[in-house]
C-alpha cells in the first residue's frame, strides 16, 4: 500500500510540474511575440520606357 501512494505521489508531482511549466510558457514566454509581422506584398511595380 505504502509503494502504492509512494508511485501515487510521483506520479501527481509530475503532472502538477507539466502543467506548470505550460502555464508558465503560455503566459510569460509567448507573450514576448507581440510584434505584428509585415507580409510580403505581392507583385510590384514596373517601371516601363
Amino acid at each position: 500500500m505504502e509503494l502504492f501512494l509512494d508511485f501515487l505521489k510521483e506520479v501527481l508531482k509530475g503532472i502538477i510540474r507539466v502543467t506548470s511549466g505550460h502555464y508558465f510558457q503560455m503566459k510569460f514566454l509567448e507573450e514576448r511575440k507581440t510584434t505584428p509581422r509585415r507580409h510580403k506584398q505581392k507583385g510590384g511595380f514596373q517601371n516601363k520606357k
